[in-house]
């Protein structure tokens, strides 16, 4: 069989069959025989290959990419200094378990690490498969360096599909729904979400608000660790006010609790800057990493100051396939990448083209409540027009639109009322130009 060739930016959105074309329902058909029905797709598109910002179903349809792999594509789906980073360690070996026999791209991607997270004091790193592991072994690194047990989230989060982590996450539905009992020991207080706080709340305030209700029915000294999300992904790419989280990260240092930072989407260069905890000035104890860290290979970590990581102990980490050799090398290929093409700049003028172009859509129909995010992670609230009453109706009926004339964007949000743009960080301007004009078509036609 010959492998598909790669697509090109150059080539461009394309439509050859209708959508989904032939070839793809023969195998979504197959899929409802084989694939667990708890496994969504949101574009029953089969794609056969893929490029810097672009995606080629097996039917010959090409379609420009909003979604990155839900984040983790930055660097793109086949960057050829990752493809050919991975074919050389394939090469050499494919695993040996990092507990049994260790490897130097482990090490080397810990060293890249604590060089890139927020703050300049020493650090160690854990290298795991998925974000929603990165995430509960945050938690067990900071129960084990406080040696207390109570976990703080807020409204509005979402930190994974283990037990745990469904724990931590806020969203029932389809997160949650019928997998309770969840682990015990986490509180809940209200995040910053400036779009629907009471007008004039500042950052600083929502926070002390919320922290007062905190200190009332858990007690700051039983606290282990604040687990927050700079910008908040799935709640509907939240950016909190100016002034919440560095309120949170003060009291945590006066409590003795960790602050988590978890930067599963946010980090590596997504939002322009290496990590989301810039831009709000905090640096936090321990982050938790994953997603665009290595340019599609499972790779996921928890990095923080090296007195909270030592204080787990020996064999306390662990996992069969944490830290892959090929997905560590896949992880140093993409980050040099993200060095040398300086990606957080890519970001940041991709924000501006997405919020001026977003903007400028804002001023013409009053169902889109606010453009917000930072970098290459921006979301569009849809409403009902004159109230901020959620639009997830029109929210889909934007993103089928978009799916029917070949490009693909998603929703997101506690209420699925928002559009979400994850670009990868080296998609091509003109194709996020067309991107949006088919977005503006599609408002012509449905929006309000």
């Amino acid at each position: 069989m010959t492998a598909p060739s790669s697509v090109t930016p150059a080539q461009g959105r394309e439509l050859a069959t209708e959508i989904p074309g032939p070839r793809s329902q023969e195998i979504h058909a197959r899929r409802q025989k084989a694939v667990a029905r708890g496994v969504g797709s949101a574009l029953p598109v089969y794609v056969e290959a893929a490029g810097a910002g672009l995606l080629r179903d097996i039917d010959g349809n090409t379609y420009i990419d909003l979604c990155s792999g839900l984040g983790v594509t930055g660097v793109g789906n086949a960057a050829p200094d990752v493809v050919a980073a991975v074919q050389e360690q394939v090469a050499r070996f494919t695993h040996t378990c990092f507990l049994a026999t260790p490897y130097e791209g482990y090490v080397a991607v810990c060293e890249q690490l604590a060089e890139l997270t927020p703050g300049a004091h020493e650090k160690r790193s854990a290298l795991f498969s998925t974000g929603a592991e990165a995430v509960e072994n945050a938690v067990k690194v900071a129960r084990a360096a406080t040696g207390r047990a109570a976990i703080v989230v807020l409204d509005h989060a979402y930190h994974g599909r283990t037990n745990l982590t469904l724990g931590l996450s806020a969203r029932n539905m389809p997160f949650k729904q019928g997998f309770g009992p969840f682990t015990p020991e986490i509180h809940r207080i209200p995040a910053s979400y400036p779009f629907r706080d009471p007008e004039g709340l500042s950052g600083e305030q929502a926070a002390r608000d919320a922290l007062e209700v905190l200190e009332r029915q858990v007690g700051g000294e039983n606290v282990a660790a604040v687990v927050v999300e700079p910008i908040q992904g799935e709640g509907g790419f939240i950016v909190p006010a100016p002034g919440y989280l560095p309120e949170i990260a003060r009291w945590c240092a006066r409590h003795g609790a960790l602050l988590v930072a978890d930067e599963i989407q946010s980090g590596f260069c997504r939002t322009g800057a290496w990590f989301a905890s810039e831009h709000e000035g905090i640096v936090p104890d321990i982050v938790a990493s994953a997603k665009g860290i290595a340019g599609g290979l499972p790779l996921a970590a928890v990095t923080g100051r090296a007195e909270v990581m030592d204080a787990v102990q020996l064999g306390g980490f662990g996992g069969t396939y944490g830290g892959n050799p090929v997905a560590c090398a896949a992880a140093l290929a993409a980050i040099d990448v993200m060095r040398r093409q300086d990606l957080a700049a890519a970001a940041r003028r991709i924000e501006k083209i997405l919020t001026s172009r977003l903007n400028e859509l804002a001023s013409r129909y009053d169902a889109i409540g606010e453009v917000r995010g930072r970098g290459a992670m921006i979301g569009v609230e849809l409403v009902r027009p004159g109230s901020k009453e959620p639009a997830p109706e029109l929210a889909q009926r934007v993103v089928e639109a978009c799916h029917a004339k070949g490009v693909f964007l998603l929703t997101v949000g506690t209420f699925g009322n928002v559009l979400r743009f994850l670009p990868p960080l080296v998609i091509a301007e003109e194709l996020l130009s067309d991107a949006l004009d088919v977005l503006e078509q599609s408002f012509a036609r449905l929006g309000n």
